[in-house]
């Protein structure tokens, strides 16, 4: 019997964020809601994770997952304690304890929640809730205690008494439980009023036998923060930004303005990289040292070598080796390749293209499906002819070739090492090593030739 397993309950139906994508799969810094509890339960160590998800979500769950985690069904939206009784199906009797957490709260701390297992097991609580004395209770439960302040029960919001912006001890939805009292005791639990069966009434039920419920306490309020509509999701972005620019610059990265930052949780940054204002930084891109990146940039899926400088440019599923620079207005599309030393000025847009090392475009133009040779100079105004209305073909540049202003390169076409083009040709067949091309279309000629 392992030591804890985990479950995280997201089958709600999250109507009030009034989308067709199930509220769970909603992101926060670039990453599925549904994804923070079952990281941080890998986080804590804990191997065996049952996700409880709707009918409607179930298959999108688990592609977001993959093997990270089980997915039950709950048929039937029939409330917390009857999801917990689902993932109790294949649970009981596999793990000593139990964690459960819900799957829109994205902020709770995972050294919250070991302290809170802790607590568990050095005082051999049947159920320990983690909960925090909150300035709005909005949403979340509120706990009831008696005057030694044991915890008697959890009264959900929309039974309360109390409205939602008075002060209130809430109950953050996350849960310990002693795994033998729990599976005998949730298919226990008493629908309410609604048809539902809450998870918190183990709370009383567990006070009226007499069982030891505990309660540690979070960190700080806004952990506890859950998502139930688009202005609360909001909410919760702006604080997991917040703490990711934070950790980034405790970690040696520069932001020089975070509130115009955006990082997203799977990017990773080296150390002495400065981040300027108006950023955005998405999807599995890692940067390296001492680049600076910015202002008015946008990364996503890329990778950037150490000492790169990217200003107010676009990057897409593409690649940098170290000591490029890049910008402003240009973009790299996906399968843009640029090898060490390599220079990209103004309004260039690559797509598909490798550059070898130290080759240079300056100025604007379009470089599509090509291969640019070593310390080839590329003139303002180029464009790689690659599409003919059906088919992608391929530019071939060699190393040292000399690419005229306004040369159009209609491909499938080579220009061979040490090459040049002349301003405003427009080349349909190779030019070989050395020679010239001038001229619509290009006539090839020596180098030592002038056209008439």
């Amino acid at each position: 019997m392992d030591q804890w397993a985990g479950v995280v309950l997201a089958a709600g139906q999250g109507k009030r964020m009034n989308s067709r994508l199930s509220k769970p799969l909603h992101r926060v810094c670039g990453k599925e809601m549904v994804r923070y509890p079952v990281d941080l339960l890998k986080g804590l160590g804990i191997g065996r994770i049952v996700v409880v998800a709707s009918p409607a979500n179930a298959q999108q769950i688990k592609s977001a997952l993959g093997a990270d985690a089980e997915v039950v069904i709950q048929p039937e939206p029939l409330g917390t304690g009857d999801a917990v009784a689902r993932a109790g199906q294949i649970l009981d009797g596999q793990a000593a304890h139990i964690l459960v957490q819900g799957a829109d709260a994205p902020l709770i701390r995972l050294e919250s929640v070991e302290e809170q297992m802790k607590l568990h097991l050095s005082e051999s609580h049947s159920m320990t809730v983690l909960s925090a004395t909150a300035p709005s209770a909005q949403d979340l439960g509120r706990i009831q205690r008696n005057a030694n302040g044991q915890i008697t029960s959890i009264v959900e919001a929309v039974e309360s008494d109390l409205g939602p912006d008075q002060t209130a001890e809430v109950n953050a939805g996350v849960y310990c439980f002693d795994g033998s009292w729990l599976w005998e005791n949730v298919v226990k639990i008493q629908p309410s009023e609604k048809g539902e069966k809450y998870l918190t009434a183990l709370a009383e039920l567990g006070a009226g036998q007499g069982a030891s419920i505990g309660s540690a306490n979070a960190a700080e309020a806004v952990d506890i923060i859950g998502v139930n509509d688009r202005v609360q999701l909001a909410a919760v972005e702006a604080e997991q930004r917040r703490r990711i620019c934070e950790s980034w610059m405790l970690a040696g990265v520069s932001v020089m303005d975070p509130g115009s930052v955006y990082i997203e949780a799977s990017v990773t940054i080296g150390r002495d990289t400065v981040i300027l204002p108006n950023t955005m930084i998405g999807g599995s891109t890692a940067i390296g040292e001492d680049c600076q990146i910015g202002p008015n940039t946008t990364i996503s899926d890329s990778s950037v070598g150490n000492r790169c400088r990217i200003t107010a440019s676009a990057l897409e599923g593409a690649t940098m080796e170290d000591d490029v620079d890049m910008g402003p207005f240009s973009h790299l599309r996906p399968g843009a390749y640029l090898e060490s030393g390599v220079h990209i000025g103004n309004y260039v847009e690559v797509k598909e293209s490798r550059f070898a090392r130290d080759a240079m475009m300056g100025h604007f133009g379009y470089i599509g499906d090509a291969s640019i040779g070593a310390a080839a100079n590329l003139g303002a105004g180029l464009v790689t002819c690659n599409y003919d209305g059906k088919d992608k073909h391929r530019t071939v540049i060699g190393d040292g070739a000399f690419i005229g202003c306004d040369t159009m390169l209609v491909a499938p076409v080579t220009v061979g090492k040490n090459a040049v083009t002349g301003a405003g040709a427009v080349v349909i067949n190779d030019v070989p090593a050395g020679r010239l091309a001038v001229g619509v279309p290009a006539k090839i000629l020596d180098r030592n030739t002038k056209s008439s």
